[in-house]
């Protein structure tokens, strides 16, 4: 299978200035990335919102001075609006049915309105959904599987159990409780890829270098992390973790490979959360 083009995968790519353009865009871009801290790491809405507008806003003027690249304004109202959908409800851990239904819906309209917007309205492809990407996996496809598996077994047991923030989730003990902390980590482990790898970094990378539009997006992950319940020193693994996610995206062109890792390690985060809430399960892991 012959690989996209770099201007298949960034189409406002090869205009002249586009260095200079990428430095006038990096302003409103920080503007409404840096919100996604406000917004979910500290919940300060009314700033958060004021940085969200006051980018895209800026974002918009720049272009019409011809200072960014083509259609810069319009997909980075896309990722603030993205991030304004899942602003409208907490995201703290709760398993509840009804928090499961409304994240759950709240979830899916942060993916489904951006696309929507871009495809229909815009008529671009700038969000795909690349299952299958650059064809079959190779060597580096399962080192790396085997690699996220033995370091999560490894440090995830030590993180959640010394920091204690495994009680940012709820308790779980009866099966139905079990059945819906595994159902609830997968979700928003699958939503994790849809959203801030193929919304948000497909979007900044039509007008940013790859390693940016990656921190970028992963300032935005990681505010997400933050209030879902990755807190303490979580940072520390969820900074290296999204760069990785768009890095091995970026790499792979494939979705499904970026799930597969994500979900593989959320499978280890689950049940390091499960057996700290149940001391009584046999040992899983070196600590707790």
């Amino acid at each position: 299978m012959t690989a996209p083009t770099s201007d298949a995968l960034h189409p406002h790519a090869g205009v002249a200035g586009d260095r200079r353009a990428a430095s006038w865009a990096l302003l409103p871009a920080v503007l409404v990335c840096g919100a996604a801290i406000l917004l979910f790491g500290l919940r300060l809405p009314v700033p958060g919102y004021l940085m969200l507008v006051g980018g895209v806003v800026l974002a918009f003027l720049l272009e019409r001075r011809g200072l960014t690249t083509a259609g810069f304004g319009r997909d980075l109202l896309l990722v603030a609006l993205g991030q304004a959908i899942v602003n409208t409800i907490s995201v703290e851990a709760d398993i509840s049915y009804g928090n499961m239904a409304l994240m759950g819906t709240v979830l899916a309209l942060a993916v489904a309105v951006p696309y929507l917007i871009s495809r229909f309205l815009y008529r671009d492809r700038a969000i795909r959904f690349p299952w299958r990407g650059g064809g079959r996996w190779g060597r580096f496809h399962w080192g790396y599987i085997a690699l996220v598996i033995g370091l999560g077994w490894l440090i995830l047991p030590f993180y959640f159990i010394t920091s204690g923030v495994y009680l940012n989730w709820p308790t779980v003990s009866e099966p139905d409780e079990v059945i819906r902390l595994f159902i609830g980590v997968n979700a928003v482990g699958t939503w994790d890829e849809l959203f801030f790898i193929c919304t948000i970094y497909a979007l900044l990378r039509r007008h940013f270098p790859d390693w940016l539009a990656n921190l970028l997006q992963a300032t935005v992950f990681v505010s997400f992390l933050w209030e879902l319940g990755y807190q303490a020193w979580g940072p520390l693994l969820t900074i290296p973790f999204a760069l990785l996610q768009g890095f091995i995206f970026s790499r792979t062109k494939s979705l499904g490979y970026v799930v597969t890792v994500h979900l593989l390690f959320d499978a280890v985060v689950f049940l390091v959360i499960a057996r700290a809430h149940n001391p009584q399960w046999p040992p899983m892991f070196l600590v707790g």
